[in-house]
């Protein structure tokens, strides 16, 4: 009887020969990975910037885990504060869900967009006159959604000087000299030995940066006593807003002078018109000349000391007749030769001067001459 012997398929060796090697290595699972913590990364760039009673703080969000990955989900931010130097913990003042964020634009490598968050605290009066030389120590603390973080955020340190209440009456009245500012003397400027105050004023054109126009110290604490600062430095024809605050100065041994300013008074704002004519000319003087030569009088007069001083005009006249101008263009100089005079009369003059805005001083006194 004949045997039958079958042949075998290559294609079912391979196939019989992986599935063997797949169970076998089904035999020797790896380790487990460890569940992912999804810390966000500590703020690195904070800051803080106080004004008044008010201290601003802004940081940016974090967008990355401590391993790397994008954060799905935020919880809290803590805000901490200390009066006692810097933080190993954070010595919580509040934990908010709700400050500001602010999308500032791309920016890493994902071009992904930066958001910034920002907070305001309030420093009480209490606070400030305990620390009055002291400063207040502030960081940040980003949780996730289980309440756990990577730590504080970098620290930052503001003045915790008390600071004075806002001037009342604040006042701008443009006069020939300047911008005369005006305002009352505040009631709480009670100076200490490391703490002292003054006024500070600030002017800003249309269009331009903000810039320090004076200082003035306080005065002796009268509320109903006034104030005044007059500003020298604008430009006439001009449209400026001036800010007036108060300023503490805190000096503490072995460590830089720190200026902490208080809230401003409401902002001022002027329109610099010159409408203010120069000083009449003085010490004006006729002479005539003519012997031998064609008759003329010489009129001199004390030079104008105004910078905006354009020049002067010259009027003449003859005893019961009205005054003329004499001269077609101002006059630069301080003098004026008249050679159109006849002999057997009498003159009579005035001089006035001119800004460079067209306005005309009042008449000098009138000298007169006659020609012989």
């Amino acid at each position: 009887m004949e045997r039958l012997v079958s042949k075998s398929n290559p294609w079912h060796v391979v196939l019989v020969g992986g599935l063997c090697l797949w169970l076998a290595g089904c035999g020797t699972p790896n380790p487990p990975l460890p569940p992912a913590l999804e810390l966000p990364e500590a703020a690195s760039d904070l800051k803080a910037v106080r004004k008044g009673n008010r201290v601003t703080l802004s940081w940016t969000v974090p967008e990355r885990t401590t391993e790397g990955r994008r954060v799905g989900r935020l919880g809290a931010t803590r805000i901490c504060r200390s009066f006692s130097g810097p933080m190993t913990d954070c010595v919580l003042r509040e934990s908010v869900t709700d400050f500001v964020q602010v999308t500032t634009g791309p920016a890493g490598k994902g071009g992904n967009s930066v958001v910034s968050a920002s907070y305001t605290d309030t420093l009480g009066a209490a606070e400030q006159a305990q620390n009055a030389t002291g400063v207040a120590t502030y960081a940040v603390e980003v949780l996730n959604p289980h309440e756990r973080s990577a730590g504080l955020s970098n620290q930052v340190y503001v003045a915790a000087a008390p600071v004075l209440t806002p001037p009342e009456g604040f006042l701008a009245t443009v006069t020939a000299g300047g911008v005369r500012l005006r305002w009352k003397e505040v009631a709480d400027g009670q100076a200490g030995e490391r703490v002292k105050h003054l006024y500070r004023i600030y002017r800003r054109e249309e269009g331009k940066n903000e810039v320090v126009a004076g200082e003035v110290g306080l005065g002796e604490v009268d509320p109903d006593a006034p104030r005044q600062f007059v500003d020298f430095g604008f430009e006439w024809e001009k449209n400026f807003v001036y800010r007036l605050t108060t300023v503490s100065v805190v000096t503490r041994a072995g460590a830089a002078e720190v200026q902490v300013e208080g809230d401003d008074a409401p902002p001022v704002t002027v329109f610099a018109h010159d409408v203010f004519p120069p000083a009449a000319p003085a010490e004006v003087q006729a002479v005539f000349s003519g012997a031998g030569q064609q008759p003329f009088v010489d009129l001199t007069w004390t030079a104008n000391s105004e910078a905006d001083l354009a020049g002067y005009n010259v009027y003449r006249r003859e005893a019961g007749a009205a005054a003329g101008k004499m001269n077609s263009e101002l006059v630069k100089t301080p003098a004026f030769r008249d050679s159109a005079v006849a002999a057997g009369k009498t003159y009579l003059y005035r001089v006035t001067a001119v800004d460079a805005r067209g306005n005309e001083s009042a008449r000098s006194e009138e000298t007169g001459e006659e020609v012989p």
